[in-house]
C-alpha cells in the first residue's frame, strides 16, 4: 500500500490503544454500495486502472499482473482496460479519473493510498461509476454507494515468510555456521539473534506487516530481536539498499522488507559475498534473480482474486464490497517460490502453517505470543475516524466508530476495515528514530 505522508499519518495516529489491540467484521462484506446501475456485458465492460508506477516497480507490477489475470479469467481482453501509469498522489489522480470516465469506464481502480482522496472526489462527481481505492481506509464512512476500498490480508503471508526465515536461522545455528564465535555481532547481550527489516513508513500497514514477519520468525526461533529501519519512501532502491547494509553492519542475519524495490535483496546479496552471514526475504515479487544466493522467498499478494471478483460484479450489475480483505483461505496471499537457499524441511513447515491459517487454527496476532511493555495485551480500541493531518492539526474528515480490536484472544486485523490498523509496538522490536538518509 502506498501513502502520502501528510494524509497518511492518519493511518497510524487514528487509533486509541489501551494497554494495546482488534476484532470484527468488514472484510469481504458487501455493506451498502452500488455499482453501475445496469451492469455491463463481457463485450462492453470498460475497466480503468490508475497506477502509481509501472511494470518496473514490484508493487505496481503485481497489480498489473493481477488485472491481466482477472481479464483472462473473465474472458476479457486488453480492449476492456484503459491503463494510467505513473500517476502521482496528487491532482494528477483526479485528472486521470476524469479521463477514464470520459473514455467510458464503468469501474476504476487506483493502487496507491495517496490516490484515495482524489478517488472519493471523483466518486462524488460521477455517481454512476464505481471507484475503488486499493489500500484505502474510509470508504465505509463516506456514505457513497460507488466508492470502495480493498486490500489483502498480506500480514498472513508475511508471517509465513517469517517462518521461512526462522527455519533458516535454526539451520544456521544447529549447523554451527552461526555462533557467537563465527559472527559475534549478530547476537545481543542476552544471546538473541539479530534480524532486520527495511520499512517504507511507520504506518499501521508497515507495523502490521513487520510484526507478523517477526512473529513468524519467532514461532520457529524464539530467541530473536528485530531492528526496523525506515526509508520514508515506497520505492527508493538506493535508500532501501543503504538501510539493508546498515542493518547487516549492525549484525542482522535476516533482512525482511516492506518497500517495493530490489534494493534490500541486492544489498544483502552483496554483503553475503563479502563473507557476512545474511539472507533476504522480499516483497511483491520473486527476488531470486536479484539475490540468487541470499534470497529465500517473498511475501506477496495475489491481486487477481480481488480484481476477478470486483470486475465480475461490475459485469453482473452487482455490488462491489465496500471493504474487501481476504487471505490464505481465499488464495489472495502467498509466498513466492522457495529458493534453494532455504533450510531443509522448509516446504513441509510452510505447508503446515498455511493449512493452519486457512482453517483458522492459527491466528497471526495471537495475544499469547507477544507482549507490550512486558504485559499481555487484553484490549485495543481502534478509532476508525479518518483525520486529515496535512495542516498540522487533526481535522475529522469522516467520523468513524471506536471499536475493540481484540476478540477471542487475538488481534483481528483487517476485519474492522480492509486496510491494516495494527499499530502496537510489541516487545523485541526496535525502530530507528530517524529514517535512513
Amino acid at each position: 500500500m502506498k501513502k502520502v505522508l501528510g494524509i497518511l499519518l492518519a493511518a497510524v495516529m487514528a487509533f486509541s490503544l489501551a494497554a494495546c489491540s482488534t476484532g470484527s467484521t468488514a472484510s469481504g462484506s458487501t455493506a451498502e454500495g452500488g455499482q453501475t446501475a445496469e451492469g455491463a456485458s463481457a463485450s462492453d465492460i470498460k475497466v480503468g486502472a490508475i497506477l502509481l508506477g509501472d511494470e518496473t516497480e514490484g508493487y505496481t507490477a503485481a497489480h498489473i499482473n493481477g488485472i491481466k489475470q482477472a481479464l483472462e479469467n473473465l474472458g476479457l481482453t486488453e480492449d476492456n482496460i484503459v491503463w494510467k501509469y505513473k500517476v502521482a498522489e496528487d491532482s494528477a489522480c483526479m485528472d486521470a479519473a476524469e479521463d477514464l470516465v470520459g473514455q467510458g469506464c464503468d469501474i476504476i481502480f487506483s493502487n496507491s493510498y495517496g490516490h484515495q482522496t482524489y478517488m472519493v472526489e471523483a466518486a462524488e462527481k460521477y455517481p454512476d461509476v464505481t471507484f475503488v481505492a486499493m489500500t484505502g481506509d474510509f470508504a465505509a464512512l463516506t456514505g457513497l454507494d460507488n466508492f470502495k476500498n480493498a486490500f489483502t490480508k498480506v500480514y498472513q503471508s508475511r508471517y509465513v515468510s517469517g517462518v521461512v526465515a526462522g527455519m533458516k536461522l535454526k539451520e544456521l545455528v544447529e549447523s554451527g555456521e552461526l555462533t557467537t564465535e563465527t559472527q559475534p555481532d549478530s547476537f545481543d547481550a542476552d544471546g538473541n539473534i539479530k534480524i532486520g527489516y527495511v520499512g517504507a513508513y511507520s504506518y499501521a500497514e508497515v507495523v502490521s506487516g513487520y510484526t507478523a514477519f517477526y512473529l513468524g520468525v519467532r514461532s520457529v526461533m524464539p530467541n530473536v530481536v528485530m531492528e526496523v529501519m525506515y526509508t520514508n519512501s515506497w520505492f527508493d532502491i538506493d535508500k532501501e539498499g543503504a538501510a539493508a547494509e546498515a542493518l547487516i553492519a549492525n549484525g542482522c542475519v535476516i533482512i525482511g522488507q516492506h518497500a517495493d524495490s530490489t534494493g534490500a535483496p541486492a544489498a544483502t546479496e552483496k554483503m553475503l559475498g563479502t563473507g557476512r552471514i545474511c539472507y533476504s526475504i522480499g516483497y511483491n515479487i520473486d527476488m531470486i534473480d536479484t539475490a540468487p544466493n541470499a534470497a529465500l522467498t517473498s511475501a506477496t499478494n495475489v491481486w487477481s482474486v480481488y480484481y476477478t471478483e470486483a470486475i465480475q460484479a461490475a459485469m453482473n450489475g452487482e455490488e462491489v464490497p465496500v471493504d474487501w480483505a481476504k487471505g490464505y483461505d481465499d488464495g489472495a496471499v502467498a509466498i513466492t517460490t522457495l529458493s534453494d537457499n532455504c533450510a531443509e524441511g522448509t516446504a513441509e513447515k510452510v505447508a503446515e502453517v498455511e493449512a493452519a491459517l486457512k482453517d483458522g487454527s492459527l491466528q497471526v496476532f495471537d495475544t499469547s505470543t507477544f507482549t507490550v511493555g512486558g504485559e499481555t495485551v487484553t484490549t485495543a480500541q481502534v478509532d476508525l475516524t479518518f483525520y486529515d493531518y496535512s495542516t498540522g492539526e487533526p481535522t475529522v474528515l469522516y467520523q468513524g466508530e471506536t471499536k475493540e480490536a481484540i476478540t477471542d484472544g487475538y488481534f483481528s486485523e483487517s476485519e474492522l476495515r480492509s486496510a491494516p490498523y495494527f499499530a502496537l509496538r510489541i516487545d523485541g522490536i526496535t525502530e530507528d528514530a530517524e529514517p535512513v538518509a
